[in-house]
């Protein structure tokens, strides 16, 4: 009798410990791409400034970055329950779930600027610089509605 109560306790655990931990891993996973986003801007962002000599390939791989981690189907990664003040370390606001559709259609405006930037990686300085502007603006428009501010 207590090896089948023991049996139904750690059933009844792993059941309540589940979805706690596919958001952990969901918001792993989207944190994951967030710092290869940031990478691969930070490397295009420098050759735009001046401050890293520019370098085709280089340039090219981290656009291709973009684009690679801008196609990943977002719909998994972002679970309800994972928001600021659920989930320690989310940035994420509520708003998210409050408006699905908008946040998808930010993830693909930052999609098609990726794939902008894809074009100019190749094209040098001037045109990396030039694409920078969209990405960021991209950025920019999700984090401000759906990101908590780090200030």
């Amino acid at each position: 009798m207590k090896s089948i109560l023991f049996s139904a306790a750690i059933a009844a655990m792993s059941l309540t410990a589940a979805p706690v931990i596919a958001n952990e891993a969901a918001m792993a996973a989207r944190h994951g791409e967030m710092r290869l986003l940031a990478h691969s801007l930070g490397v295009l962002g420098g050759m735009a400034k001046g401050q890293i000599e520019y370098d085709k390939l280089r340039a090219e791989v981290a656009a291709d970055t973009l684009v690679a981690v801008t196609s990943i189907d977002q719909s998994m990664l972002w679970p309800e329950g994972t928001e600021t003040g659920t989930m320690e370390g989310s940035s994420a606001k509520p708003e998210i779930w409050g408006d699905k559709a908008d946040f998808t259609a930010k993830w693909e405006d930052l999609h098609k600027a990726a794939q902008t930037m894809k074009t100019a990686a190749g094209e040098g300085q001037q045109a990396i610089g030039a694409a920078m502007g969209d990405v960021g603006g991209a950025c920019s428009a999700c984090h401000k509605v759906y990101r908590v501010s780090k200030n």
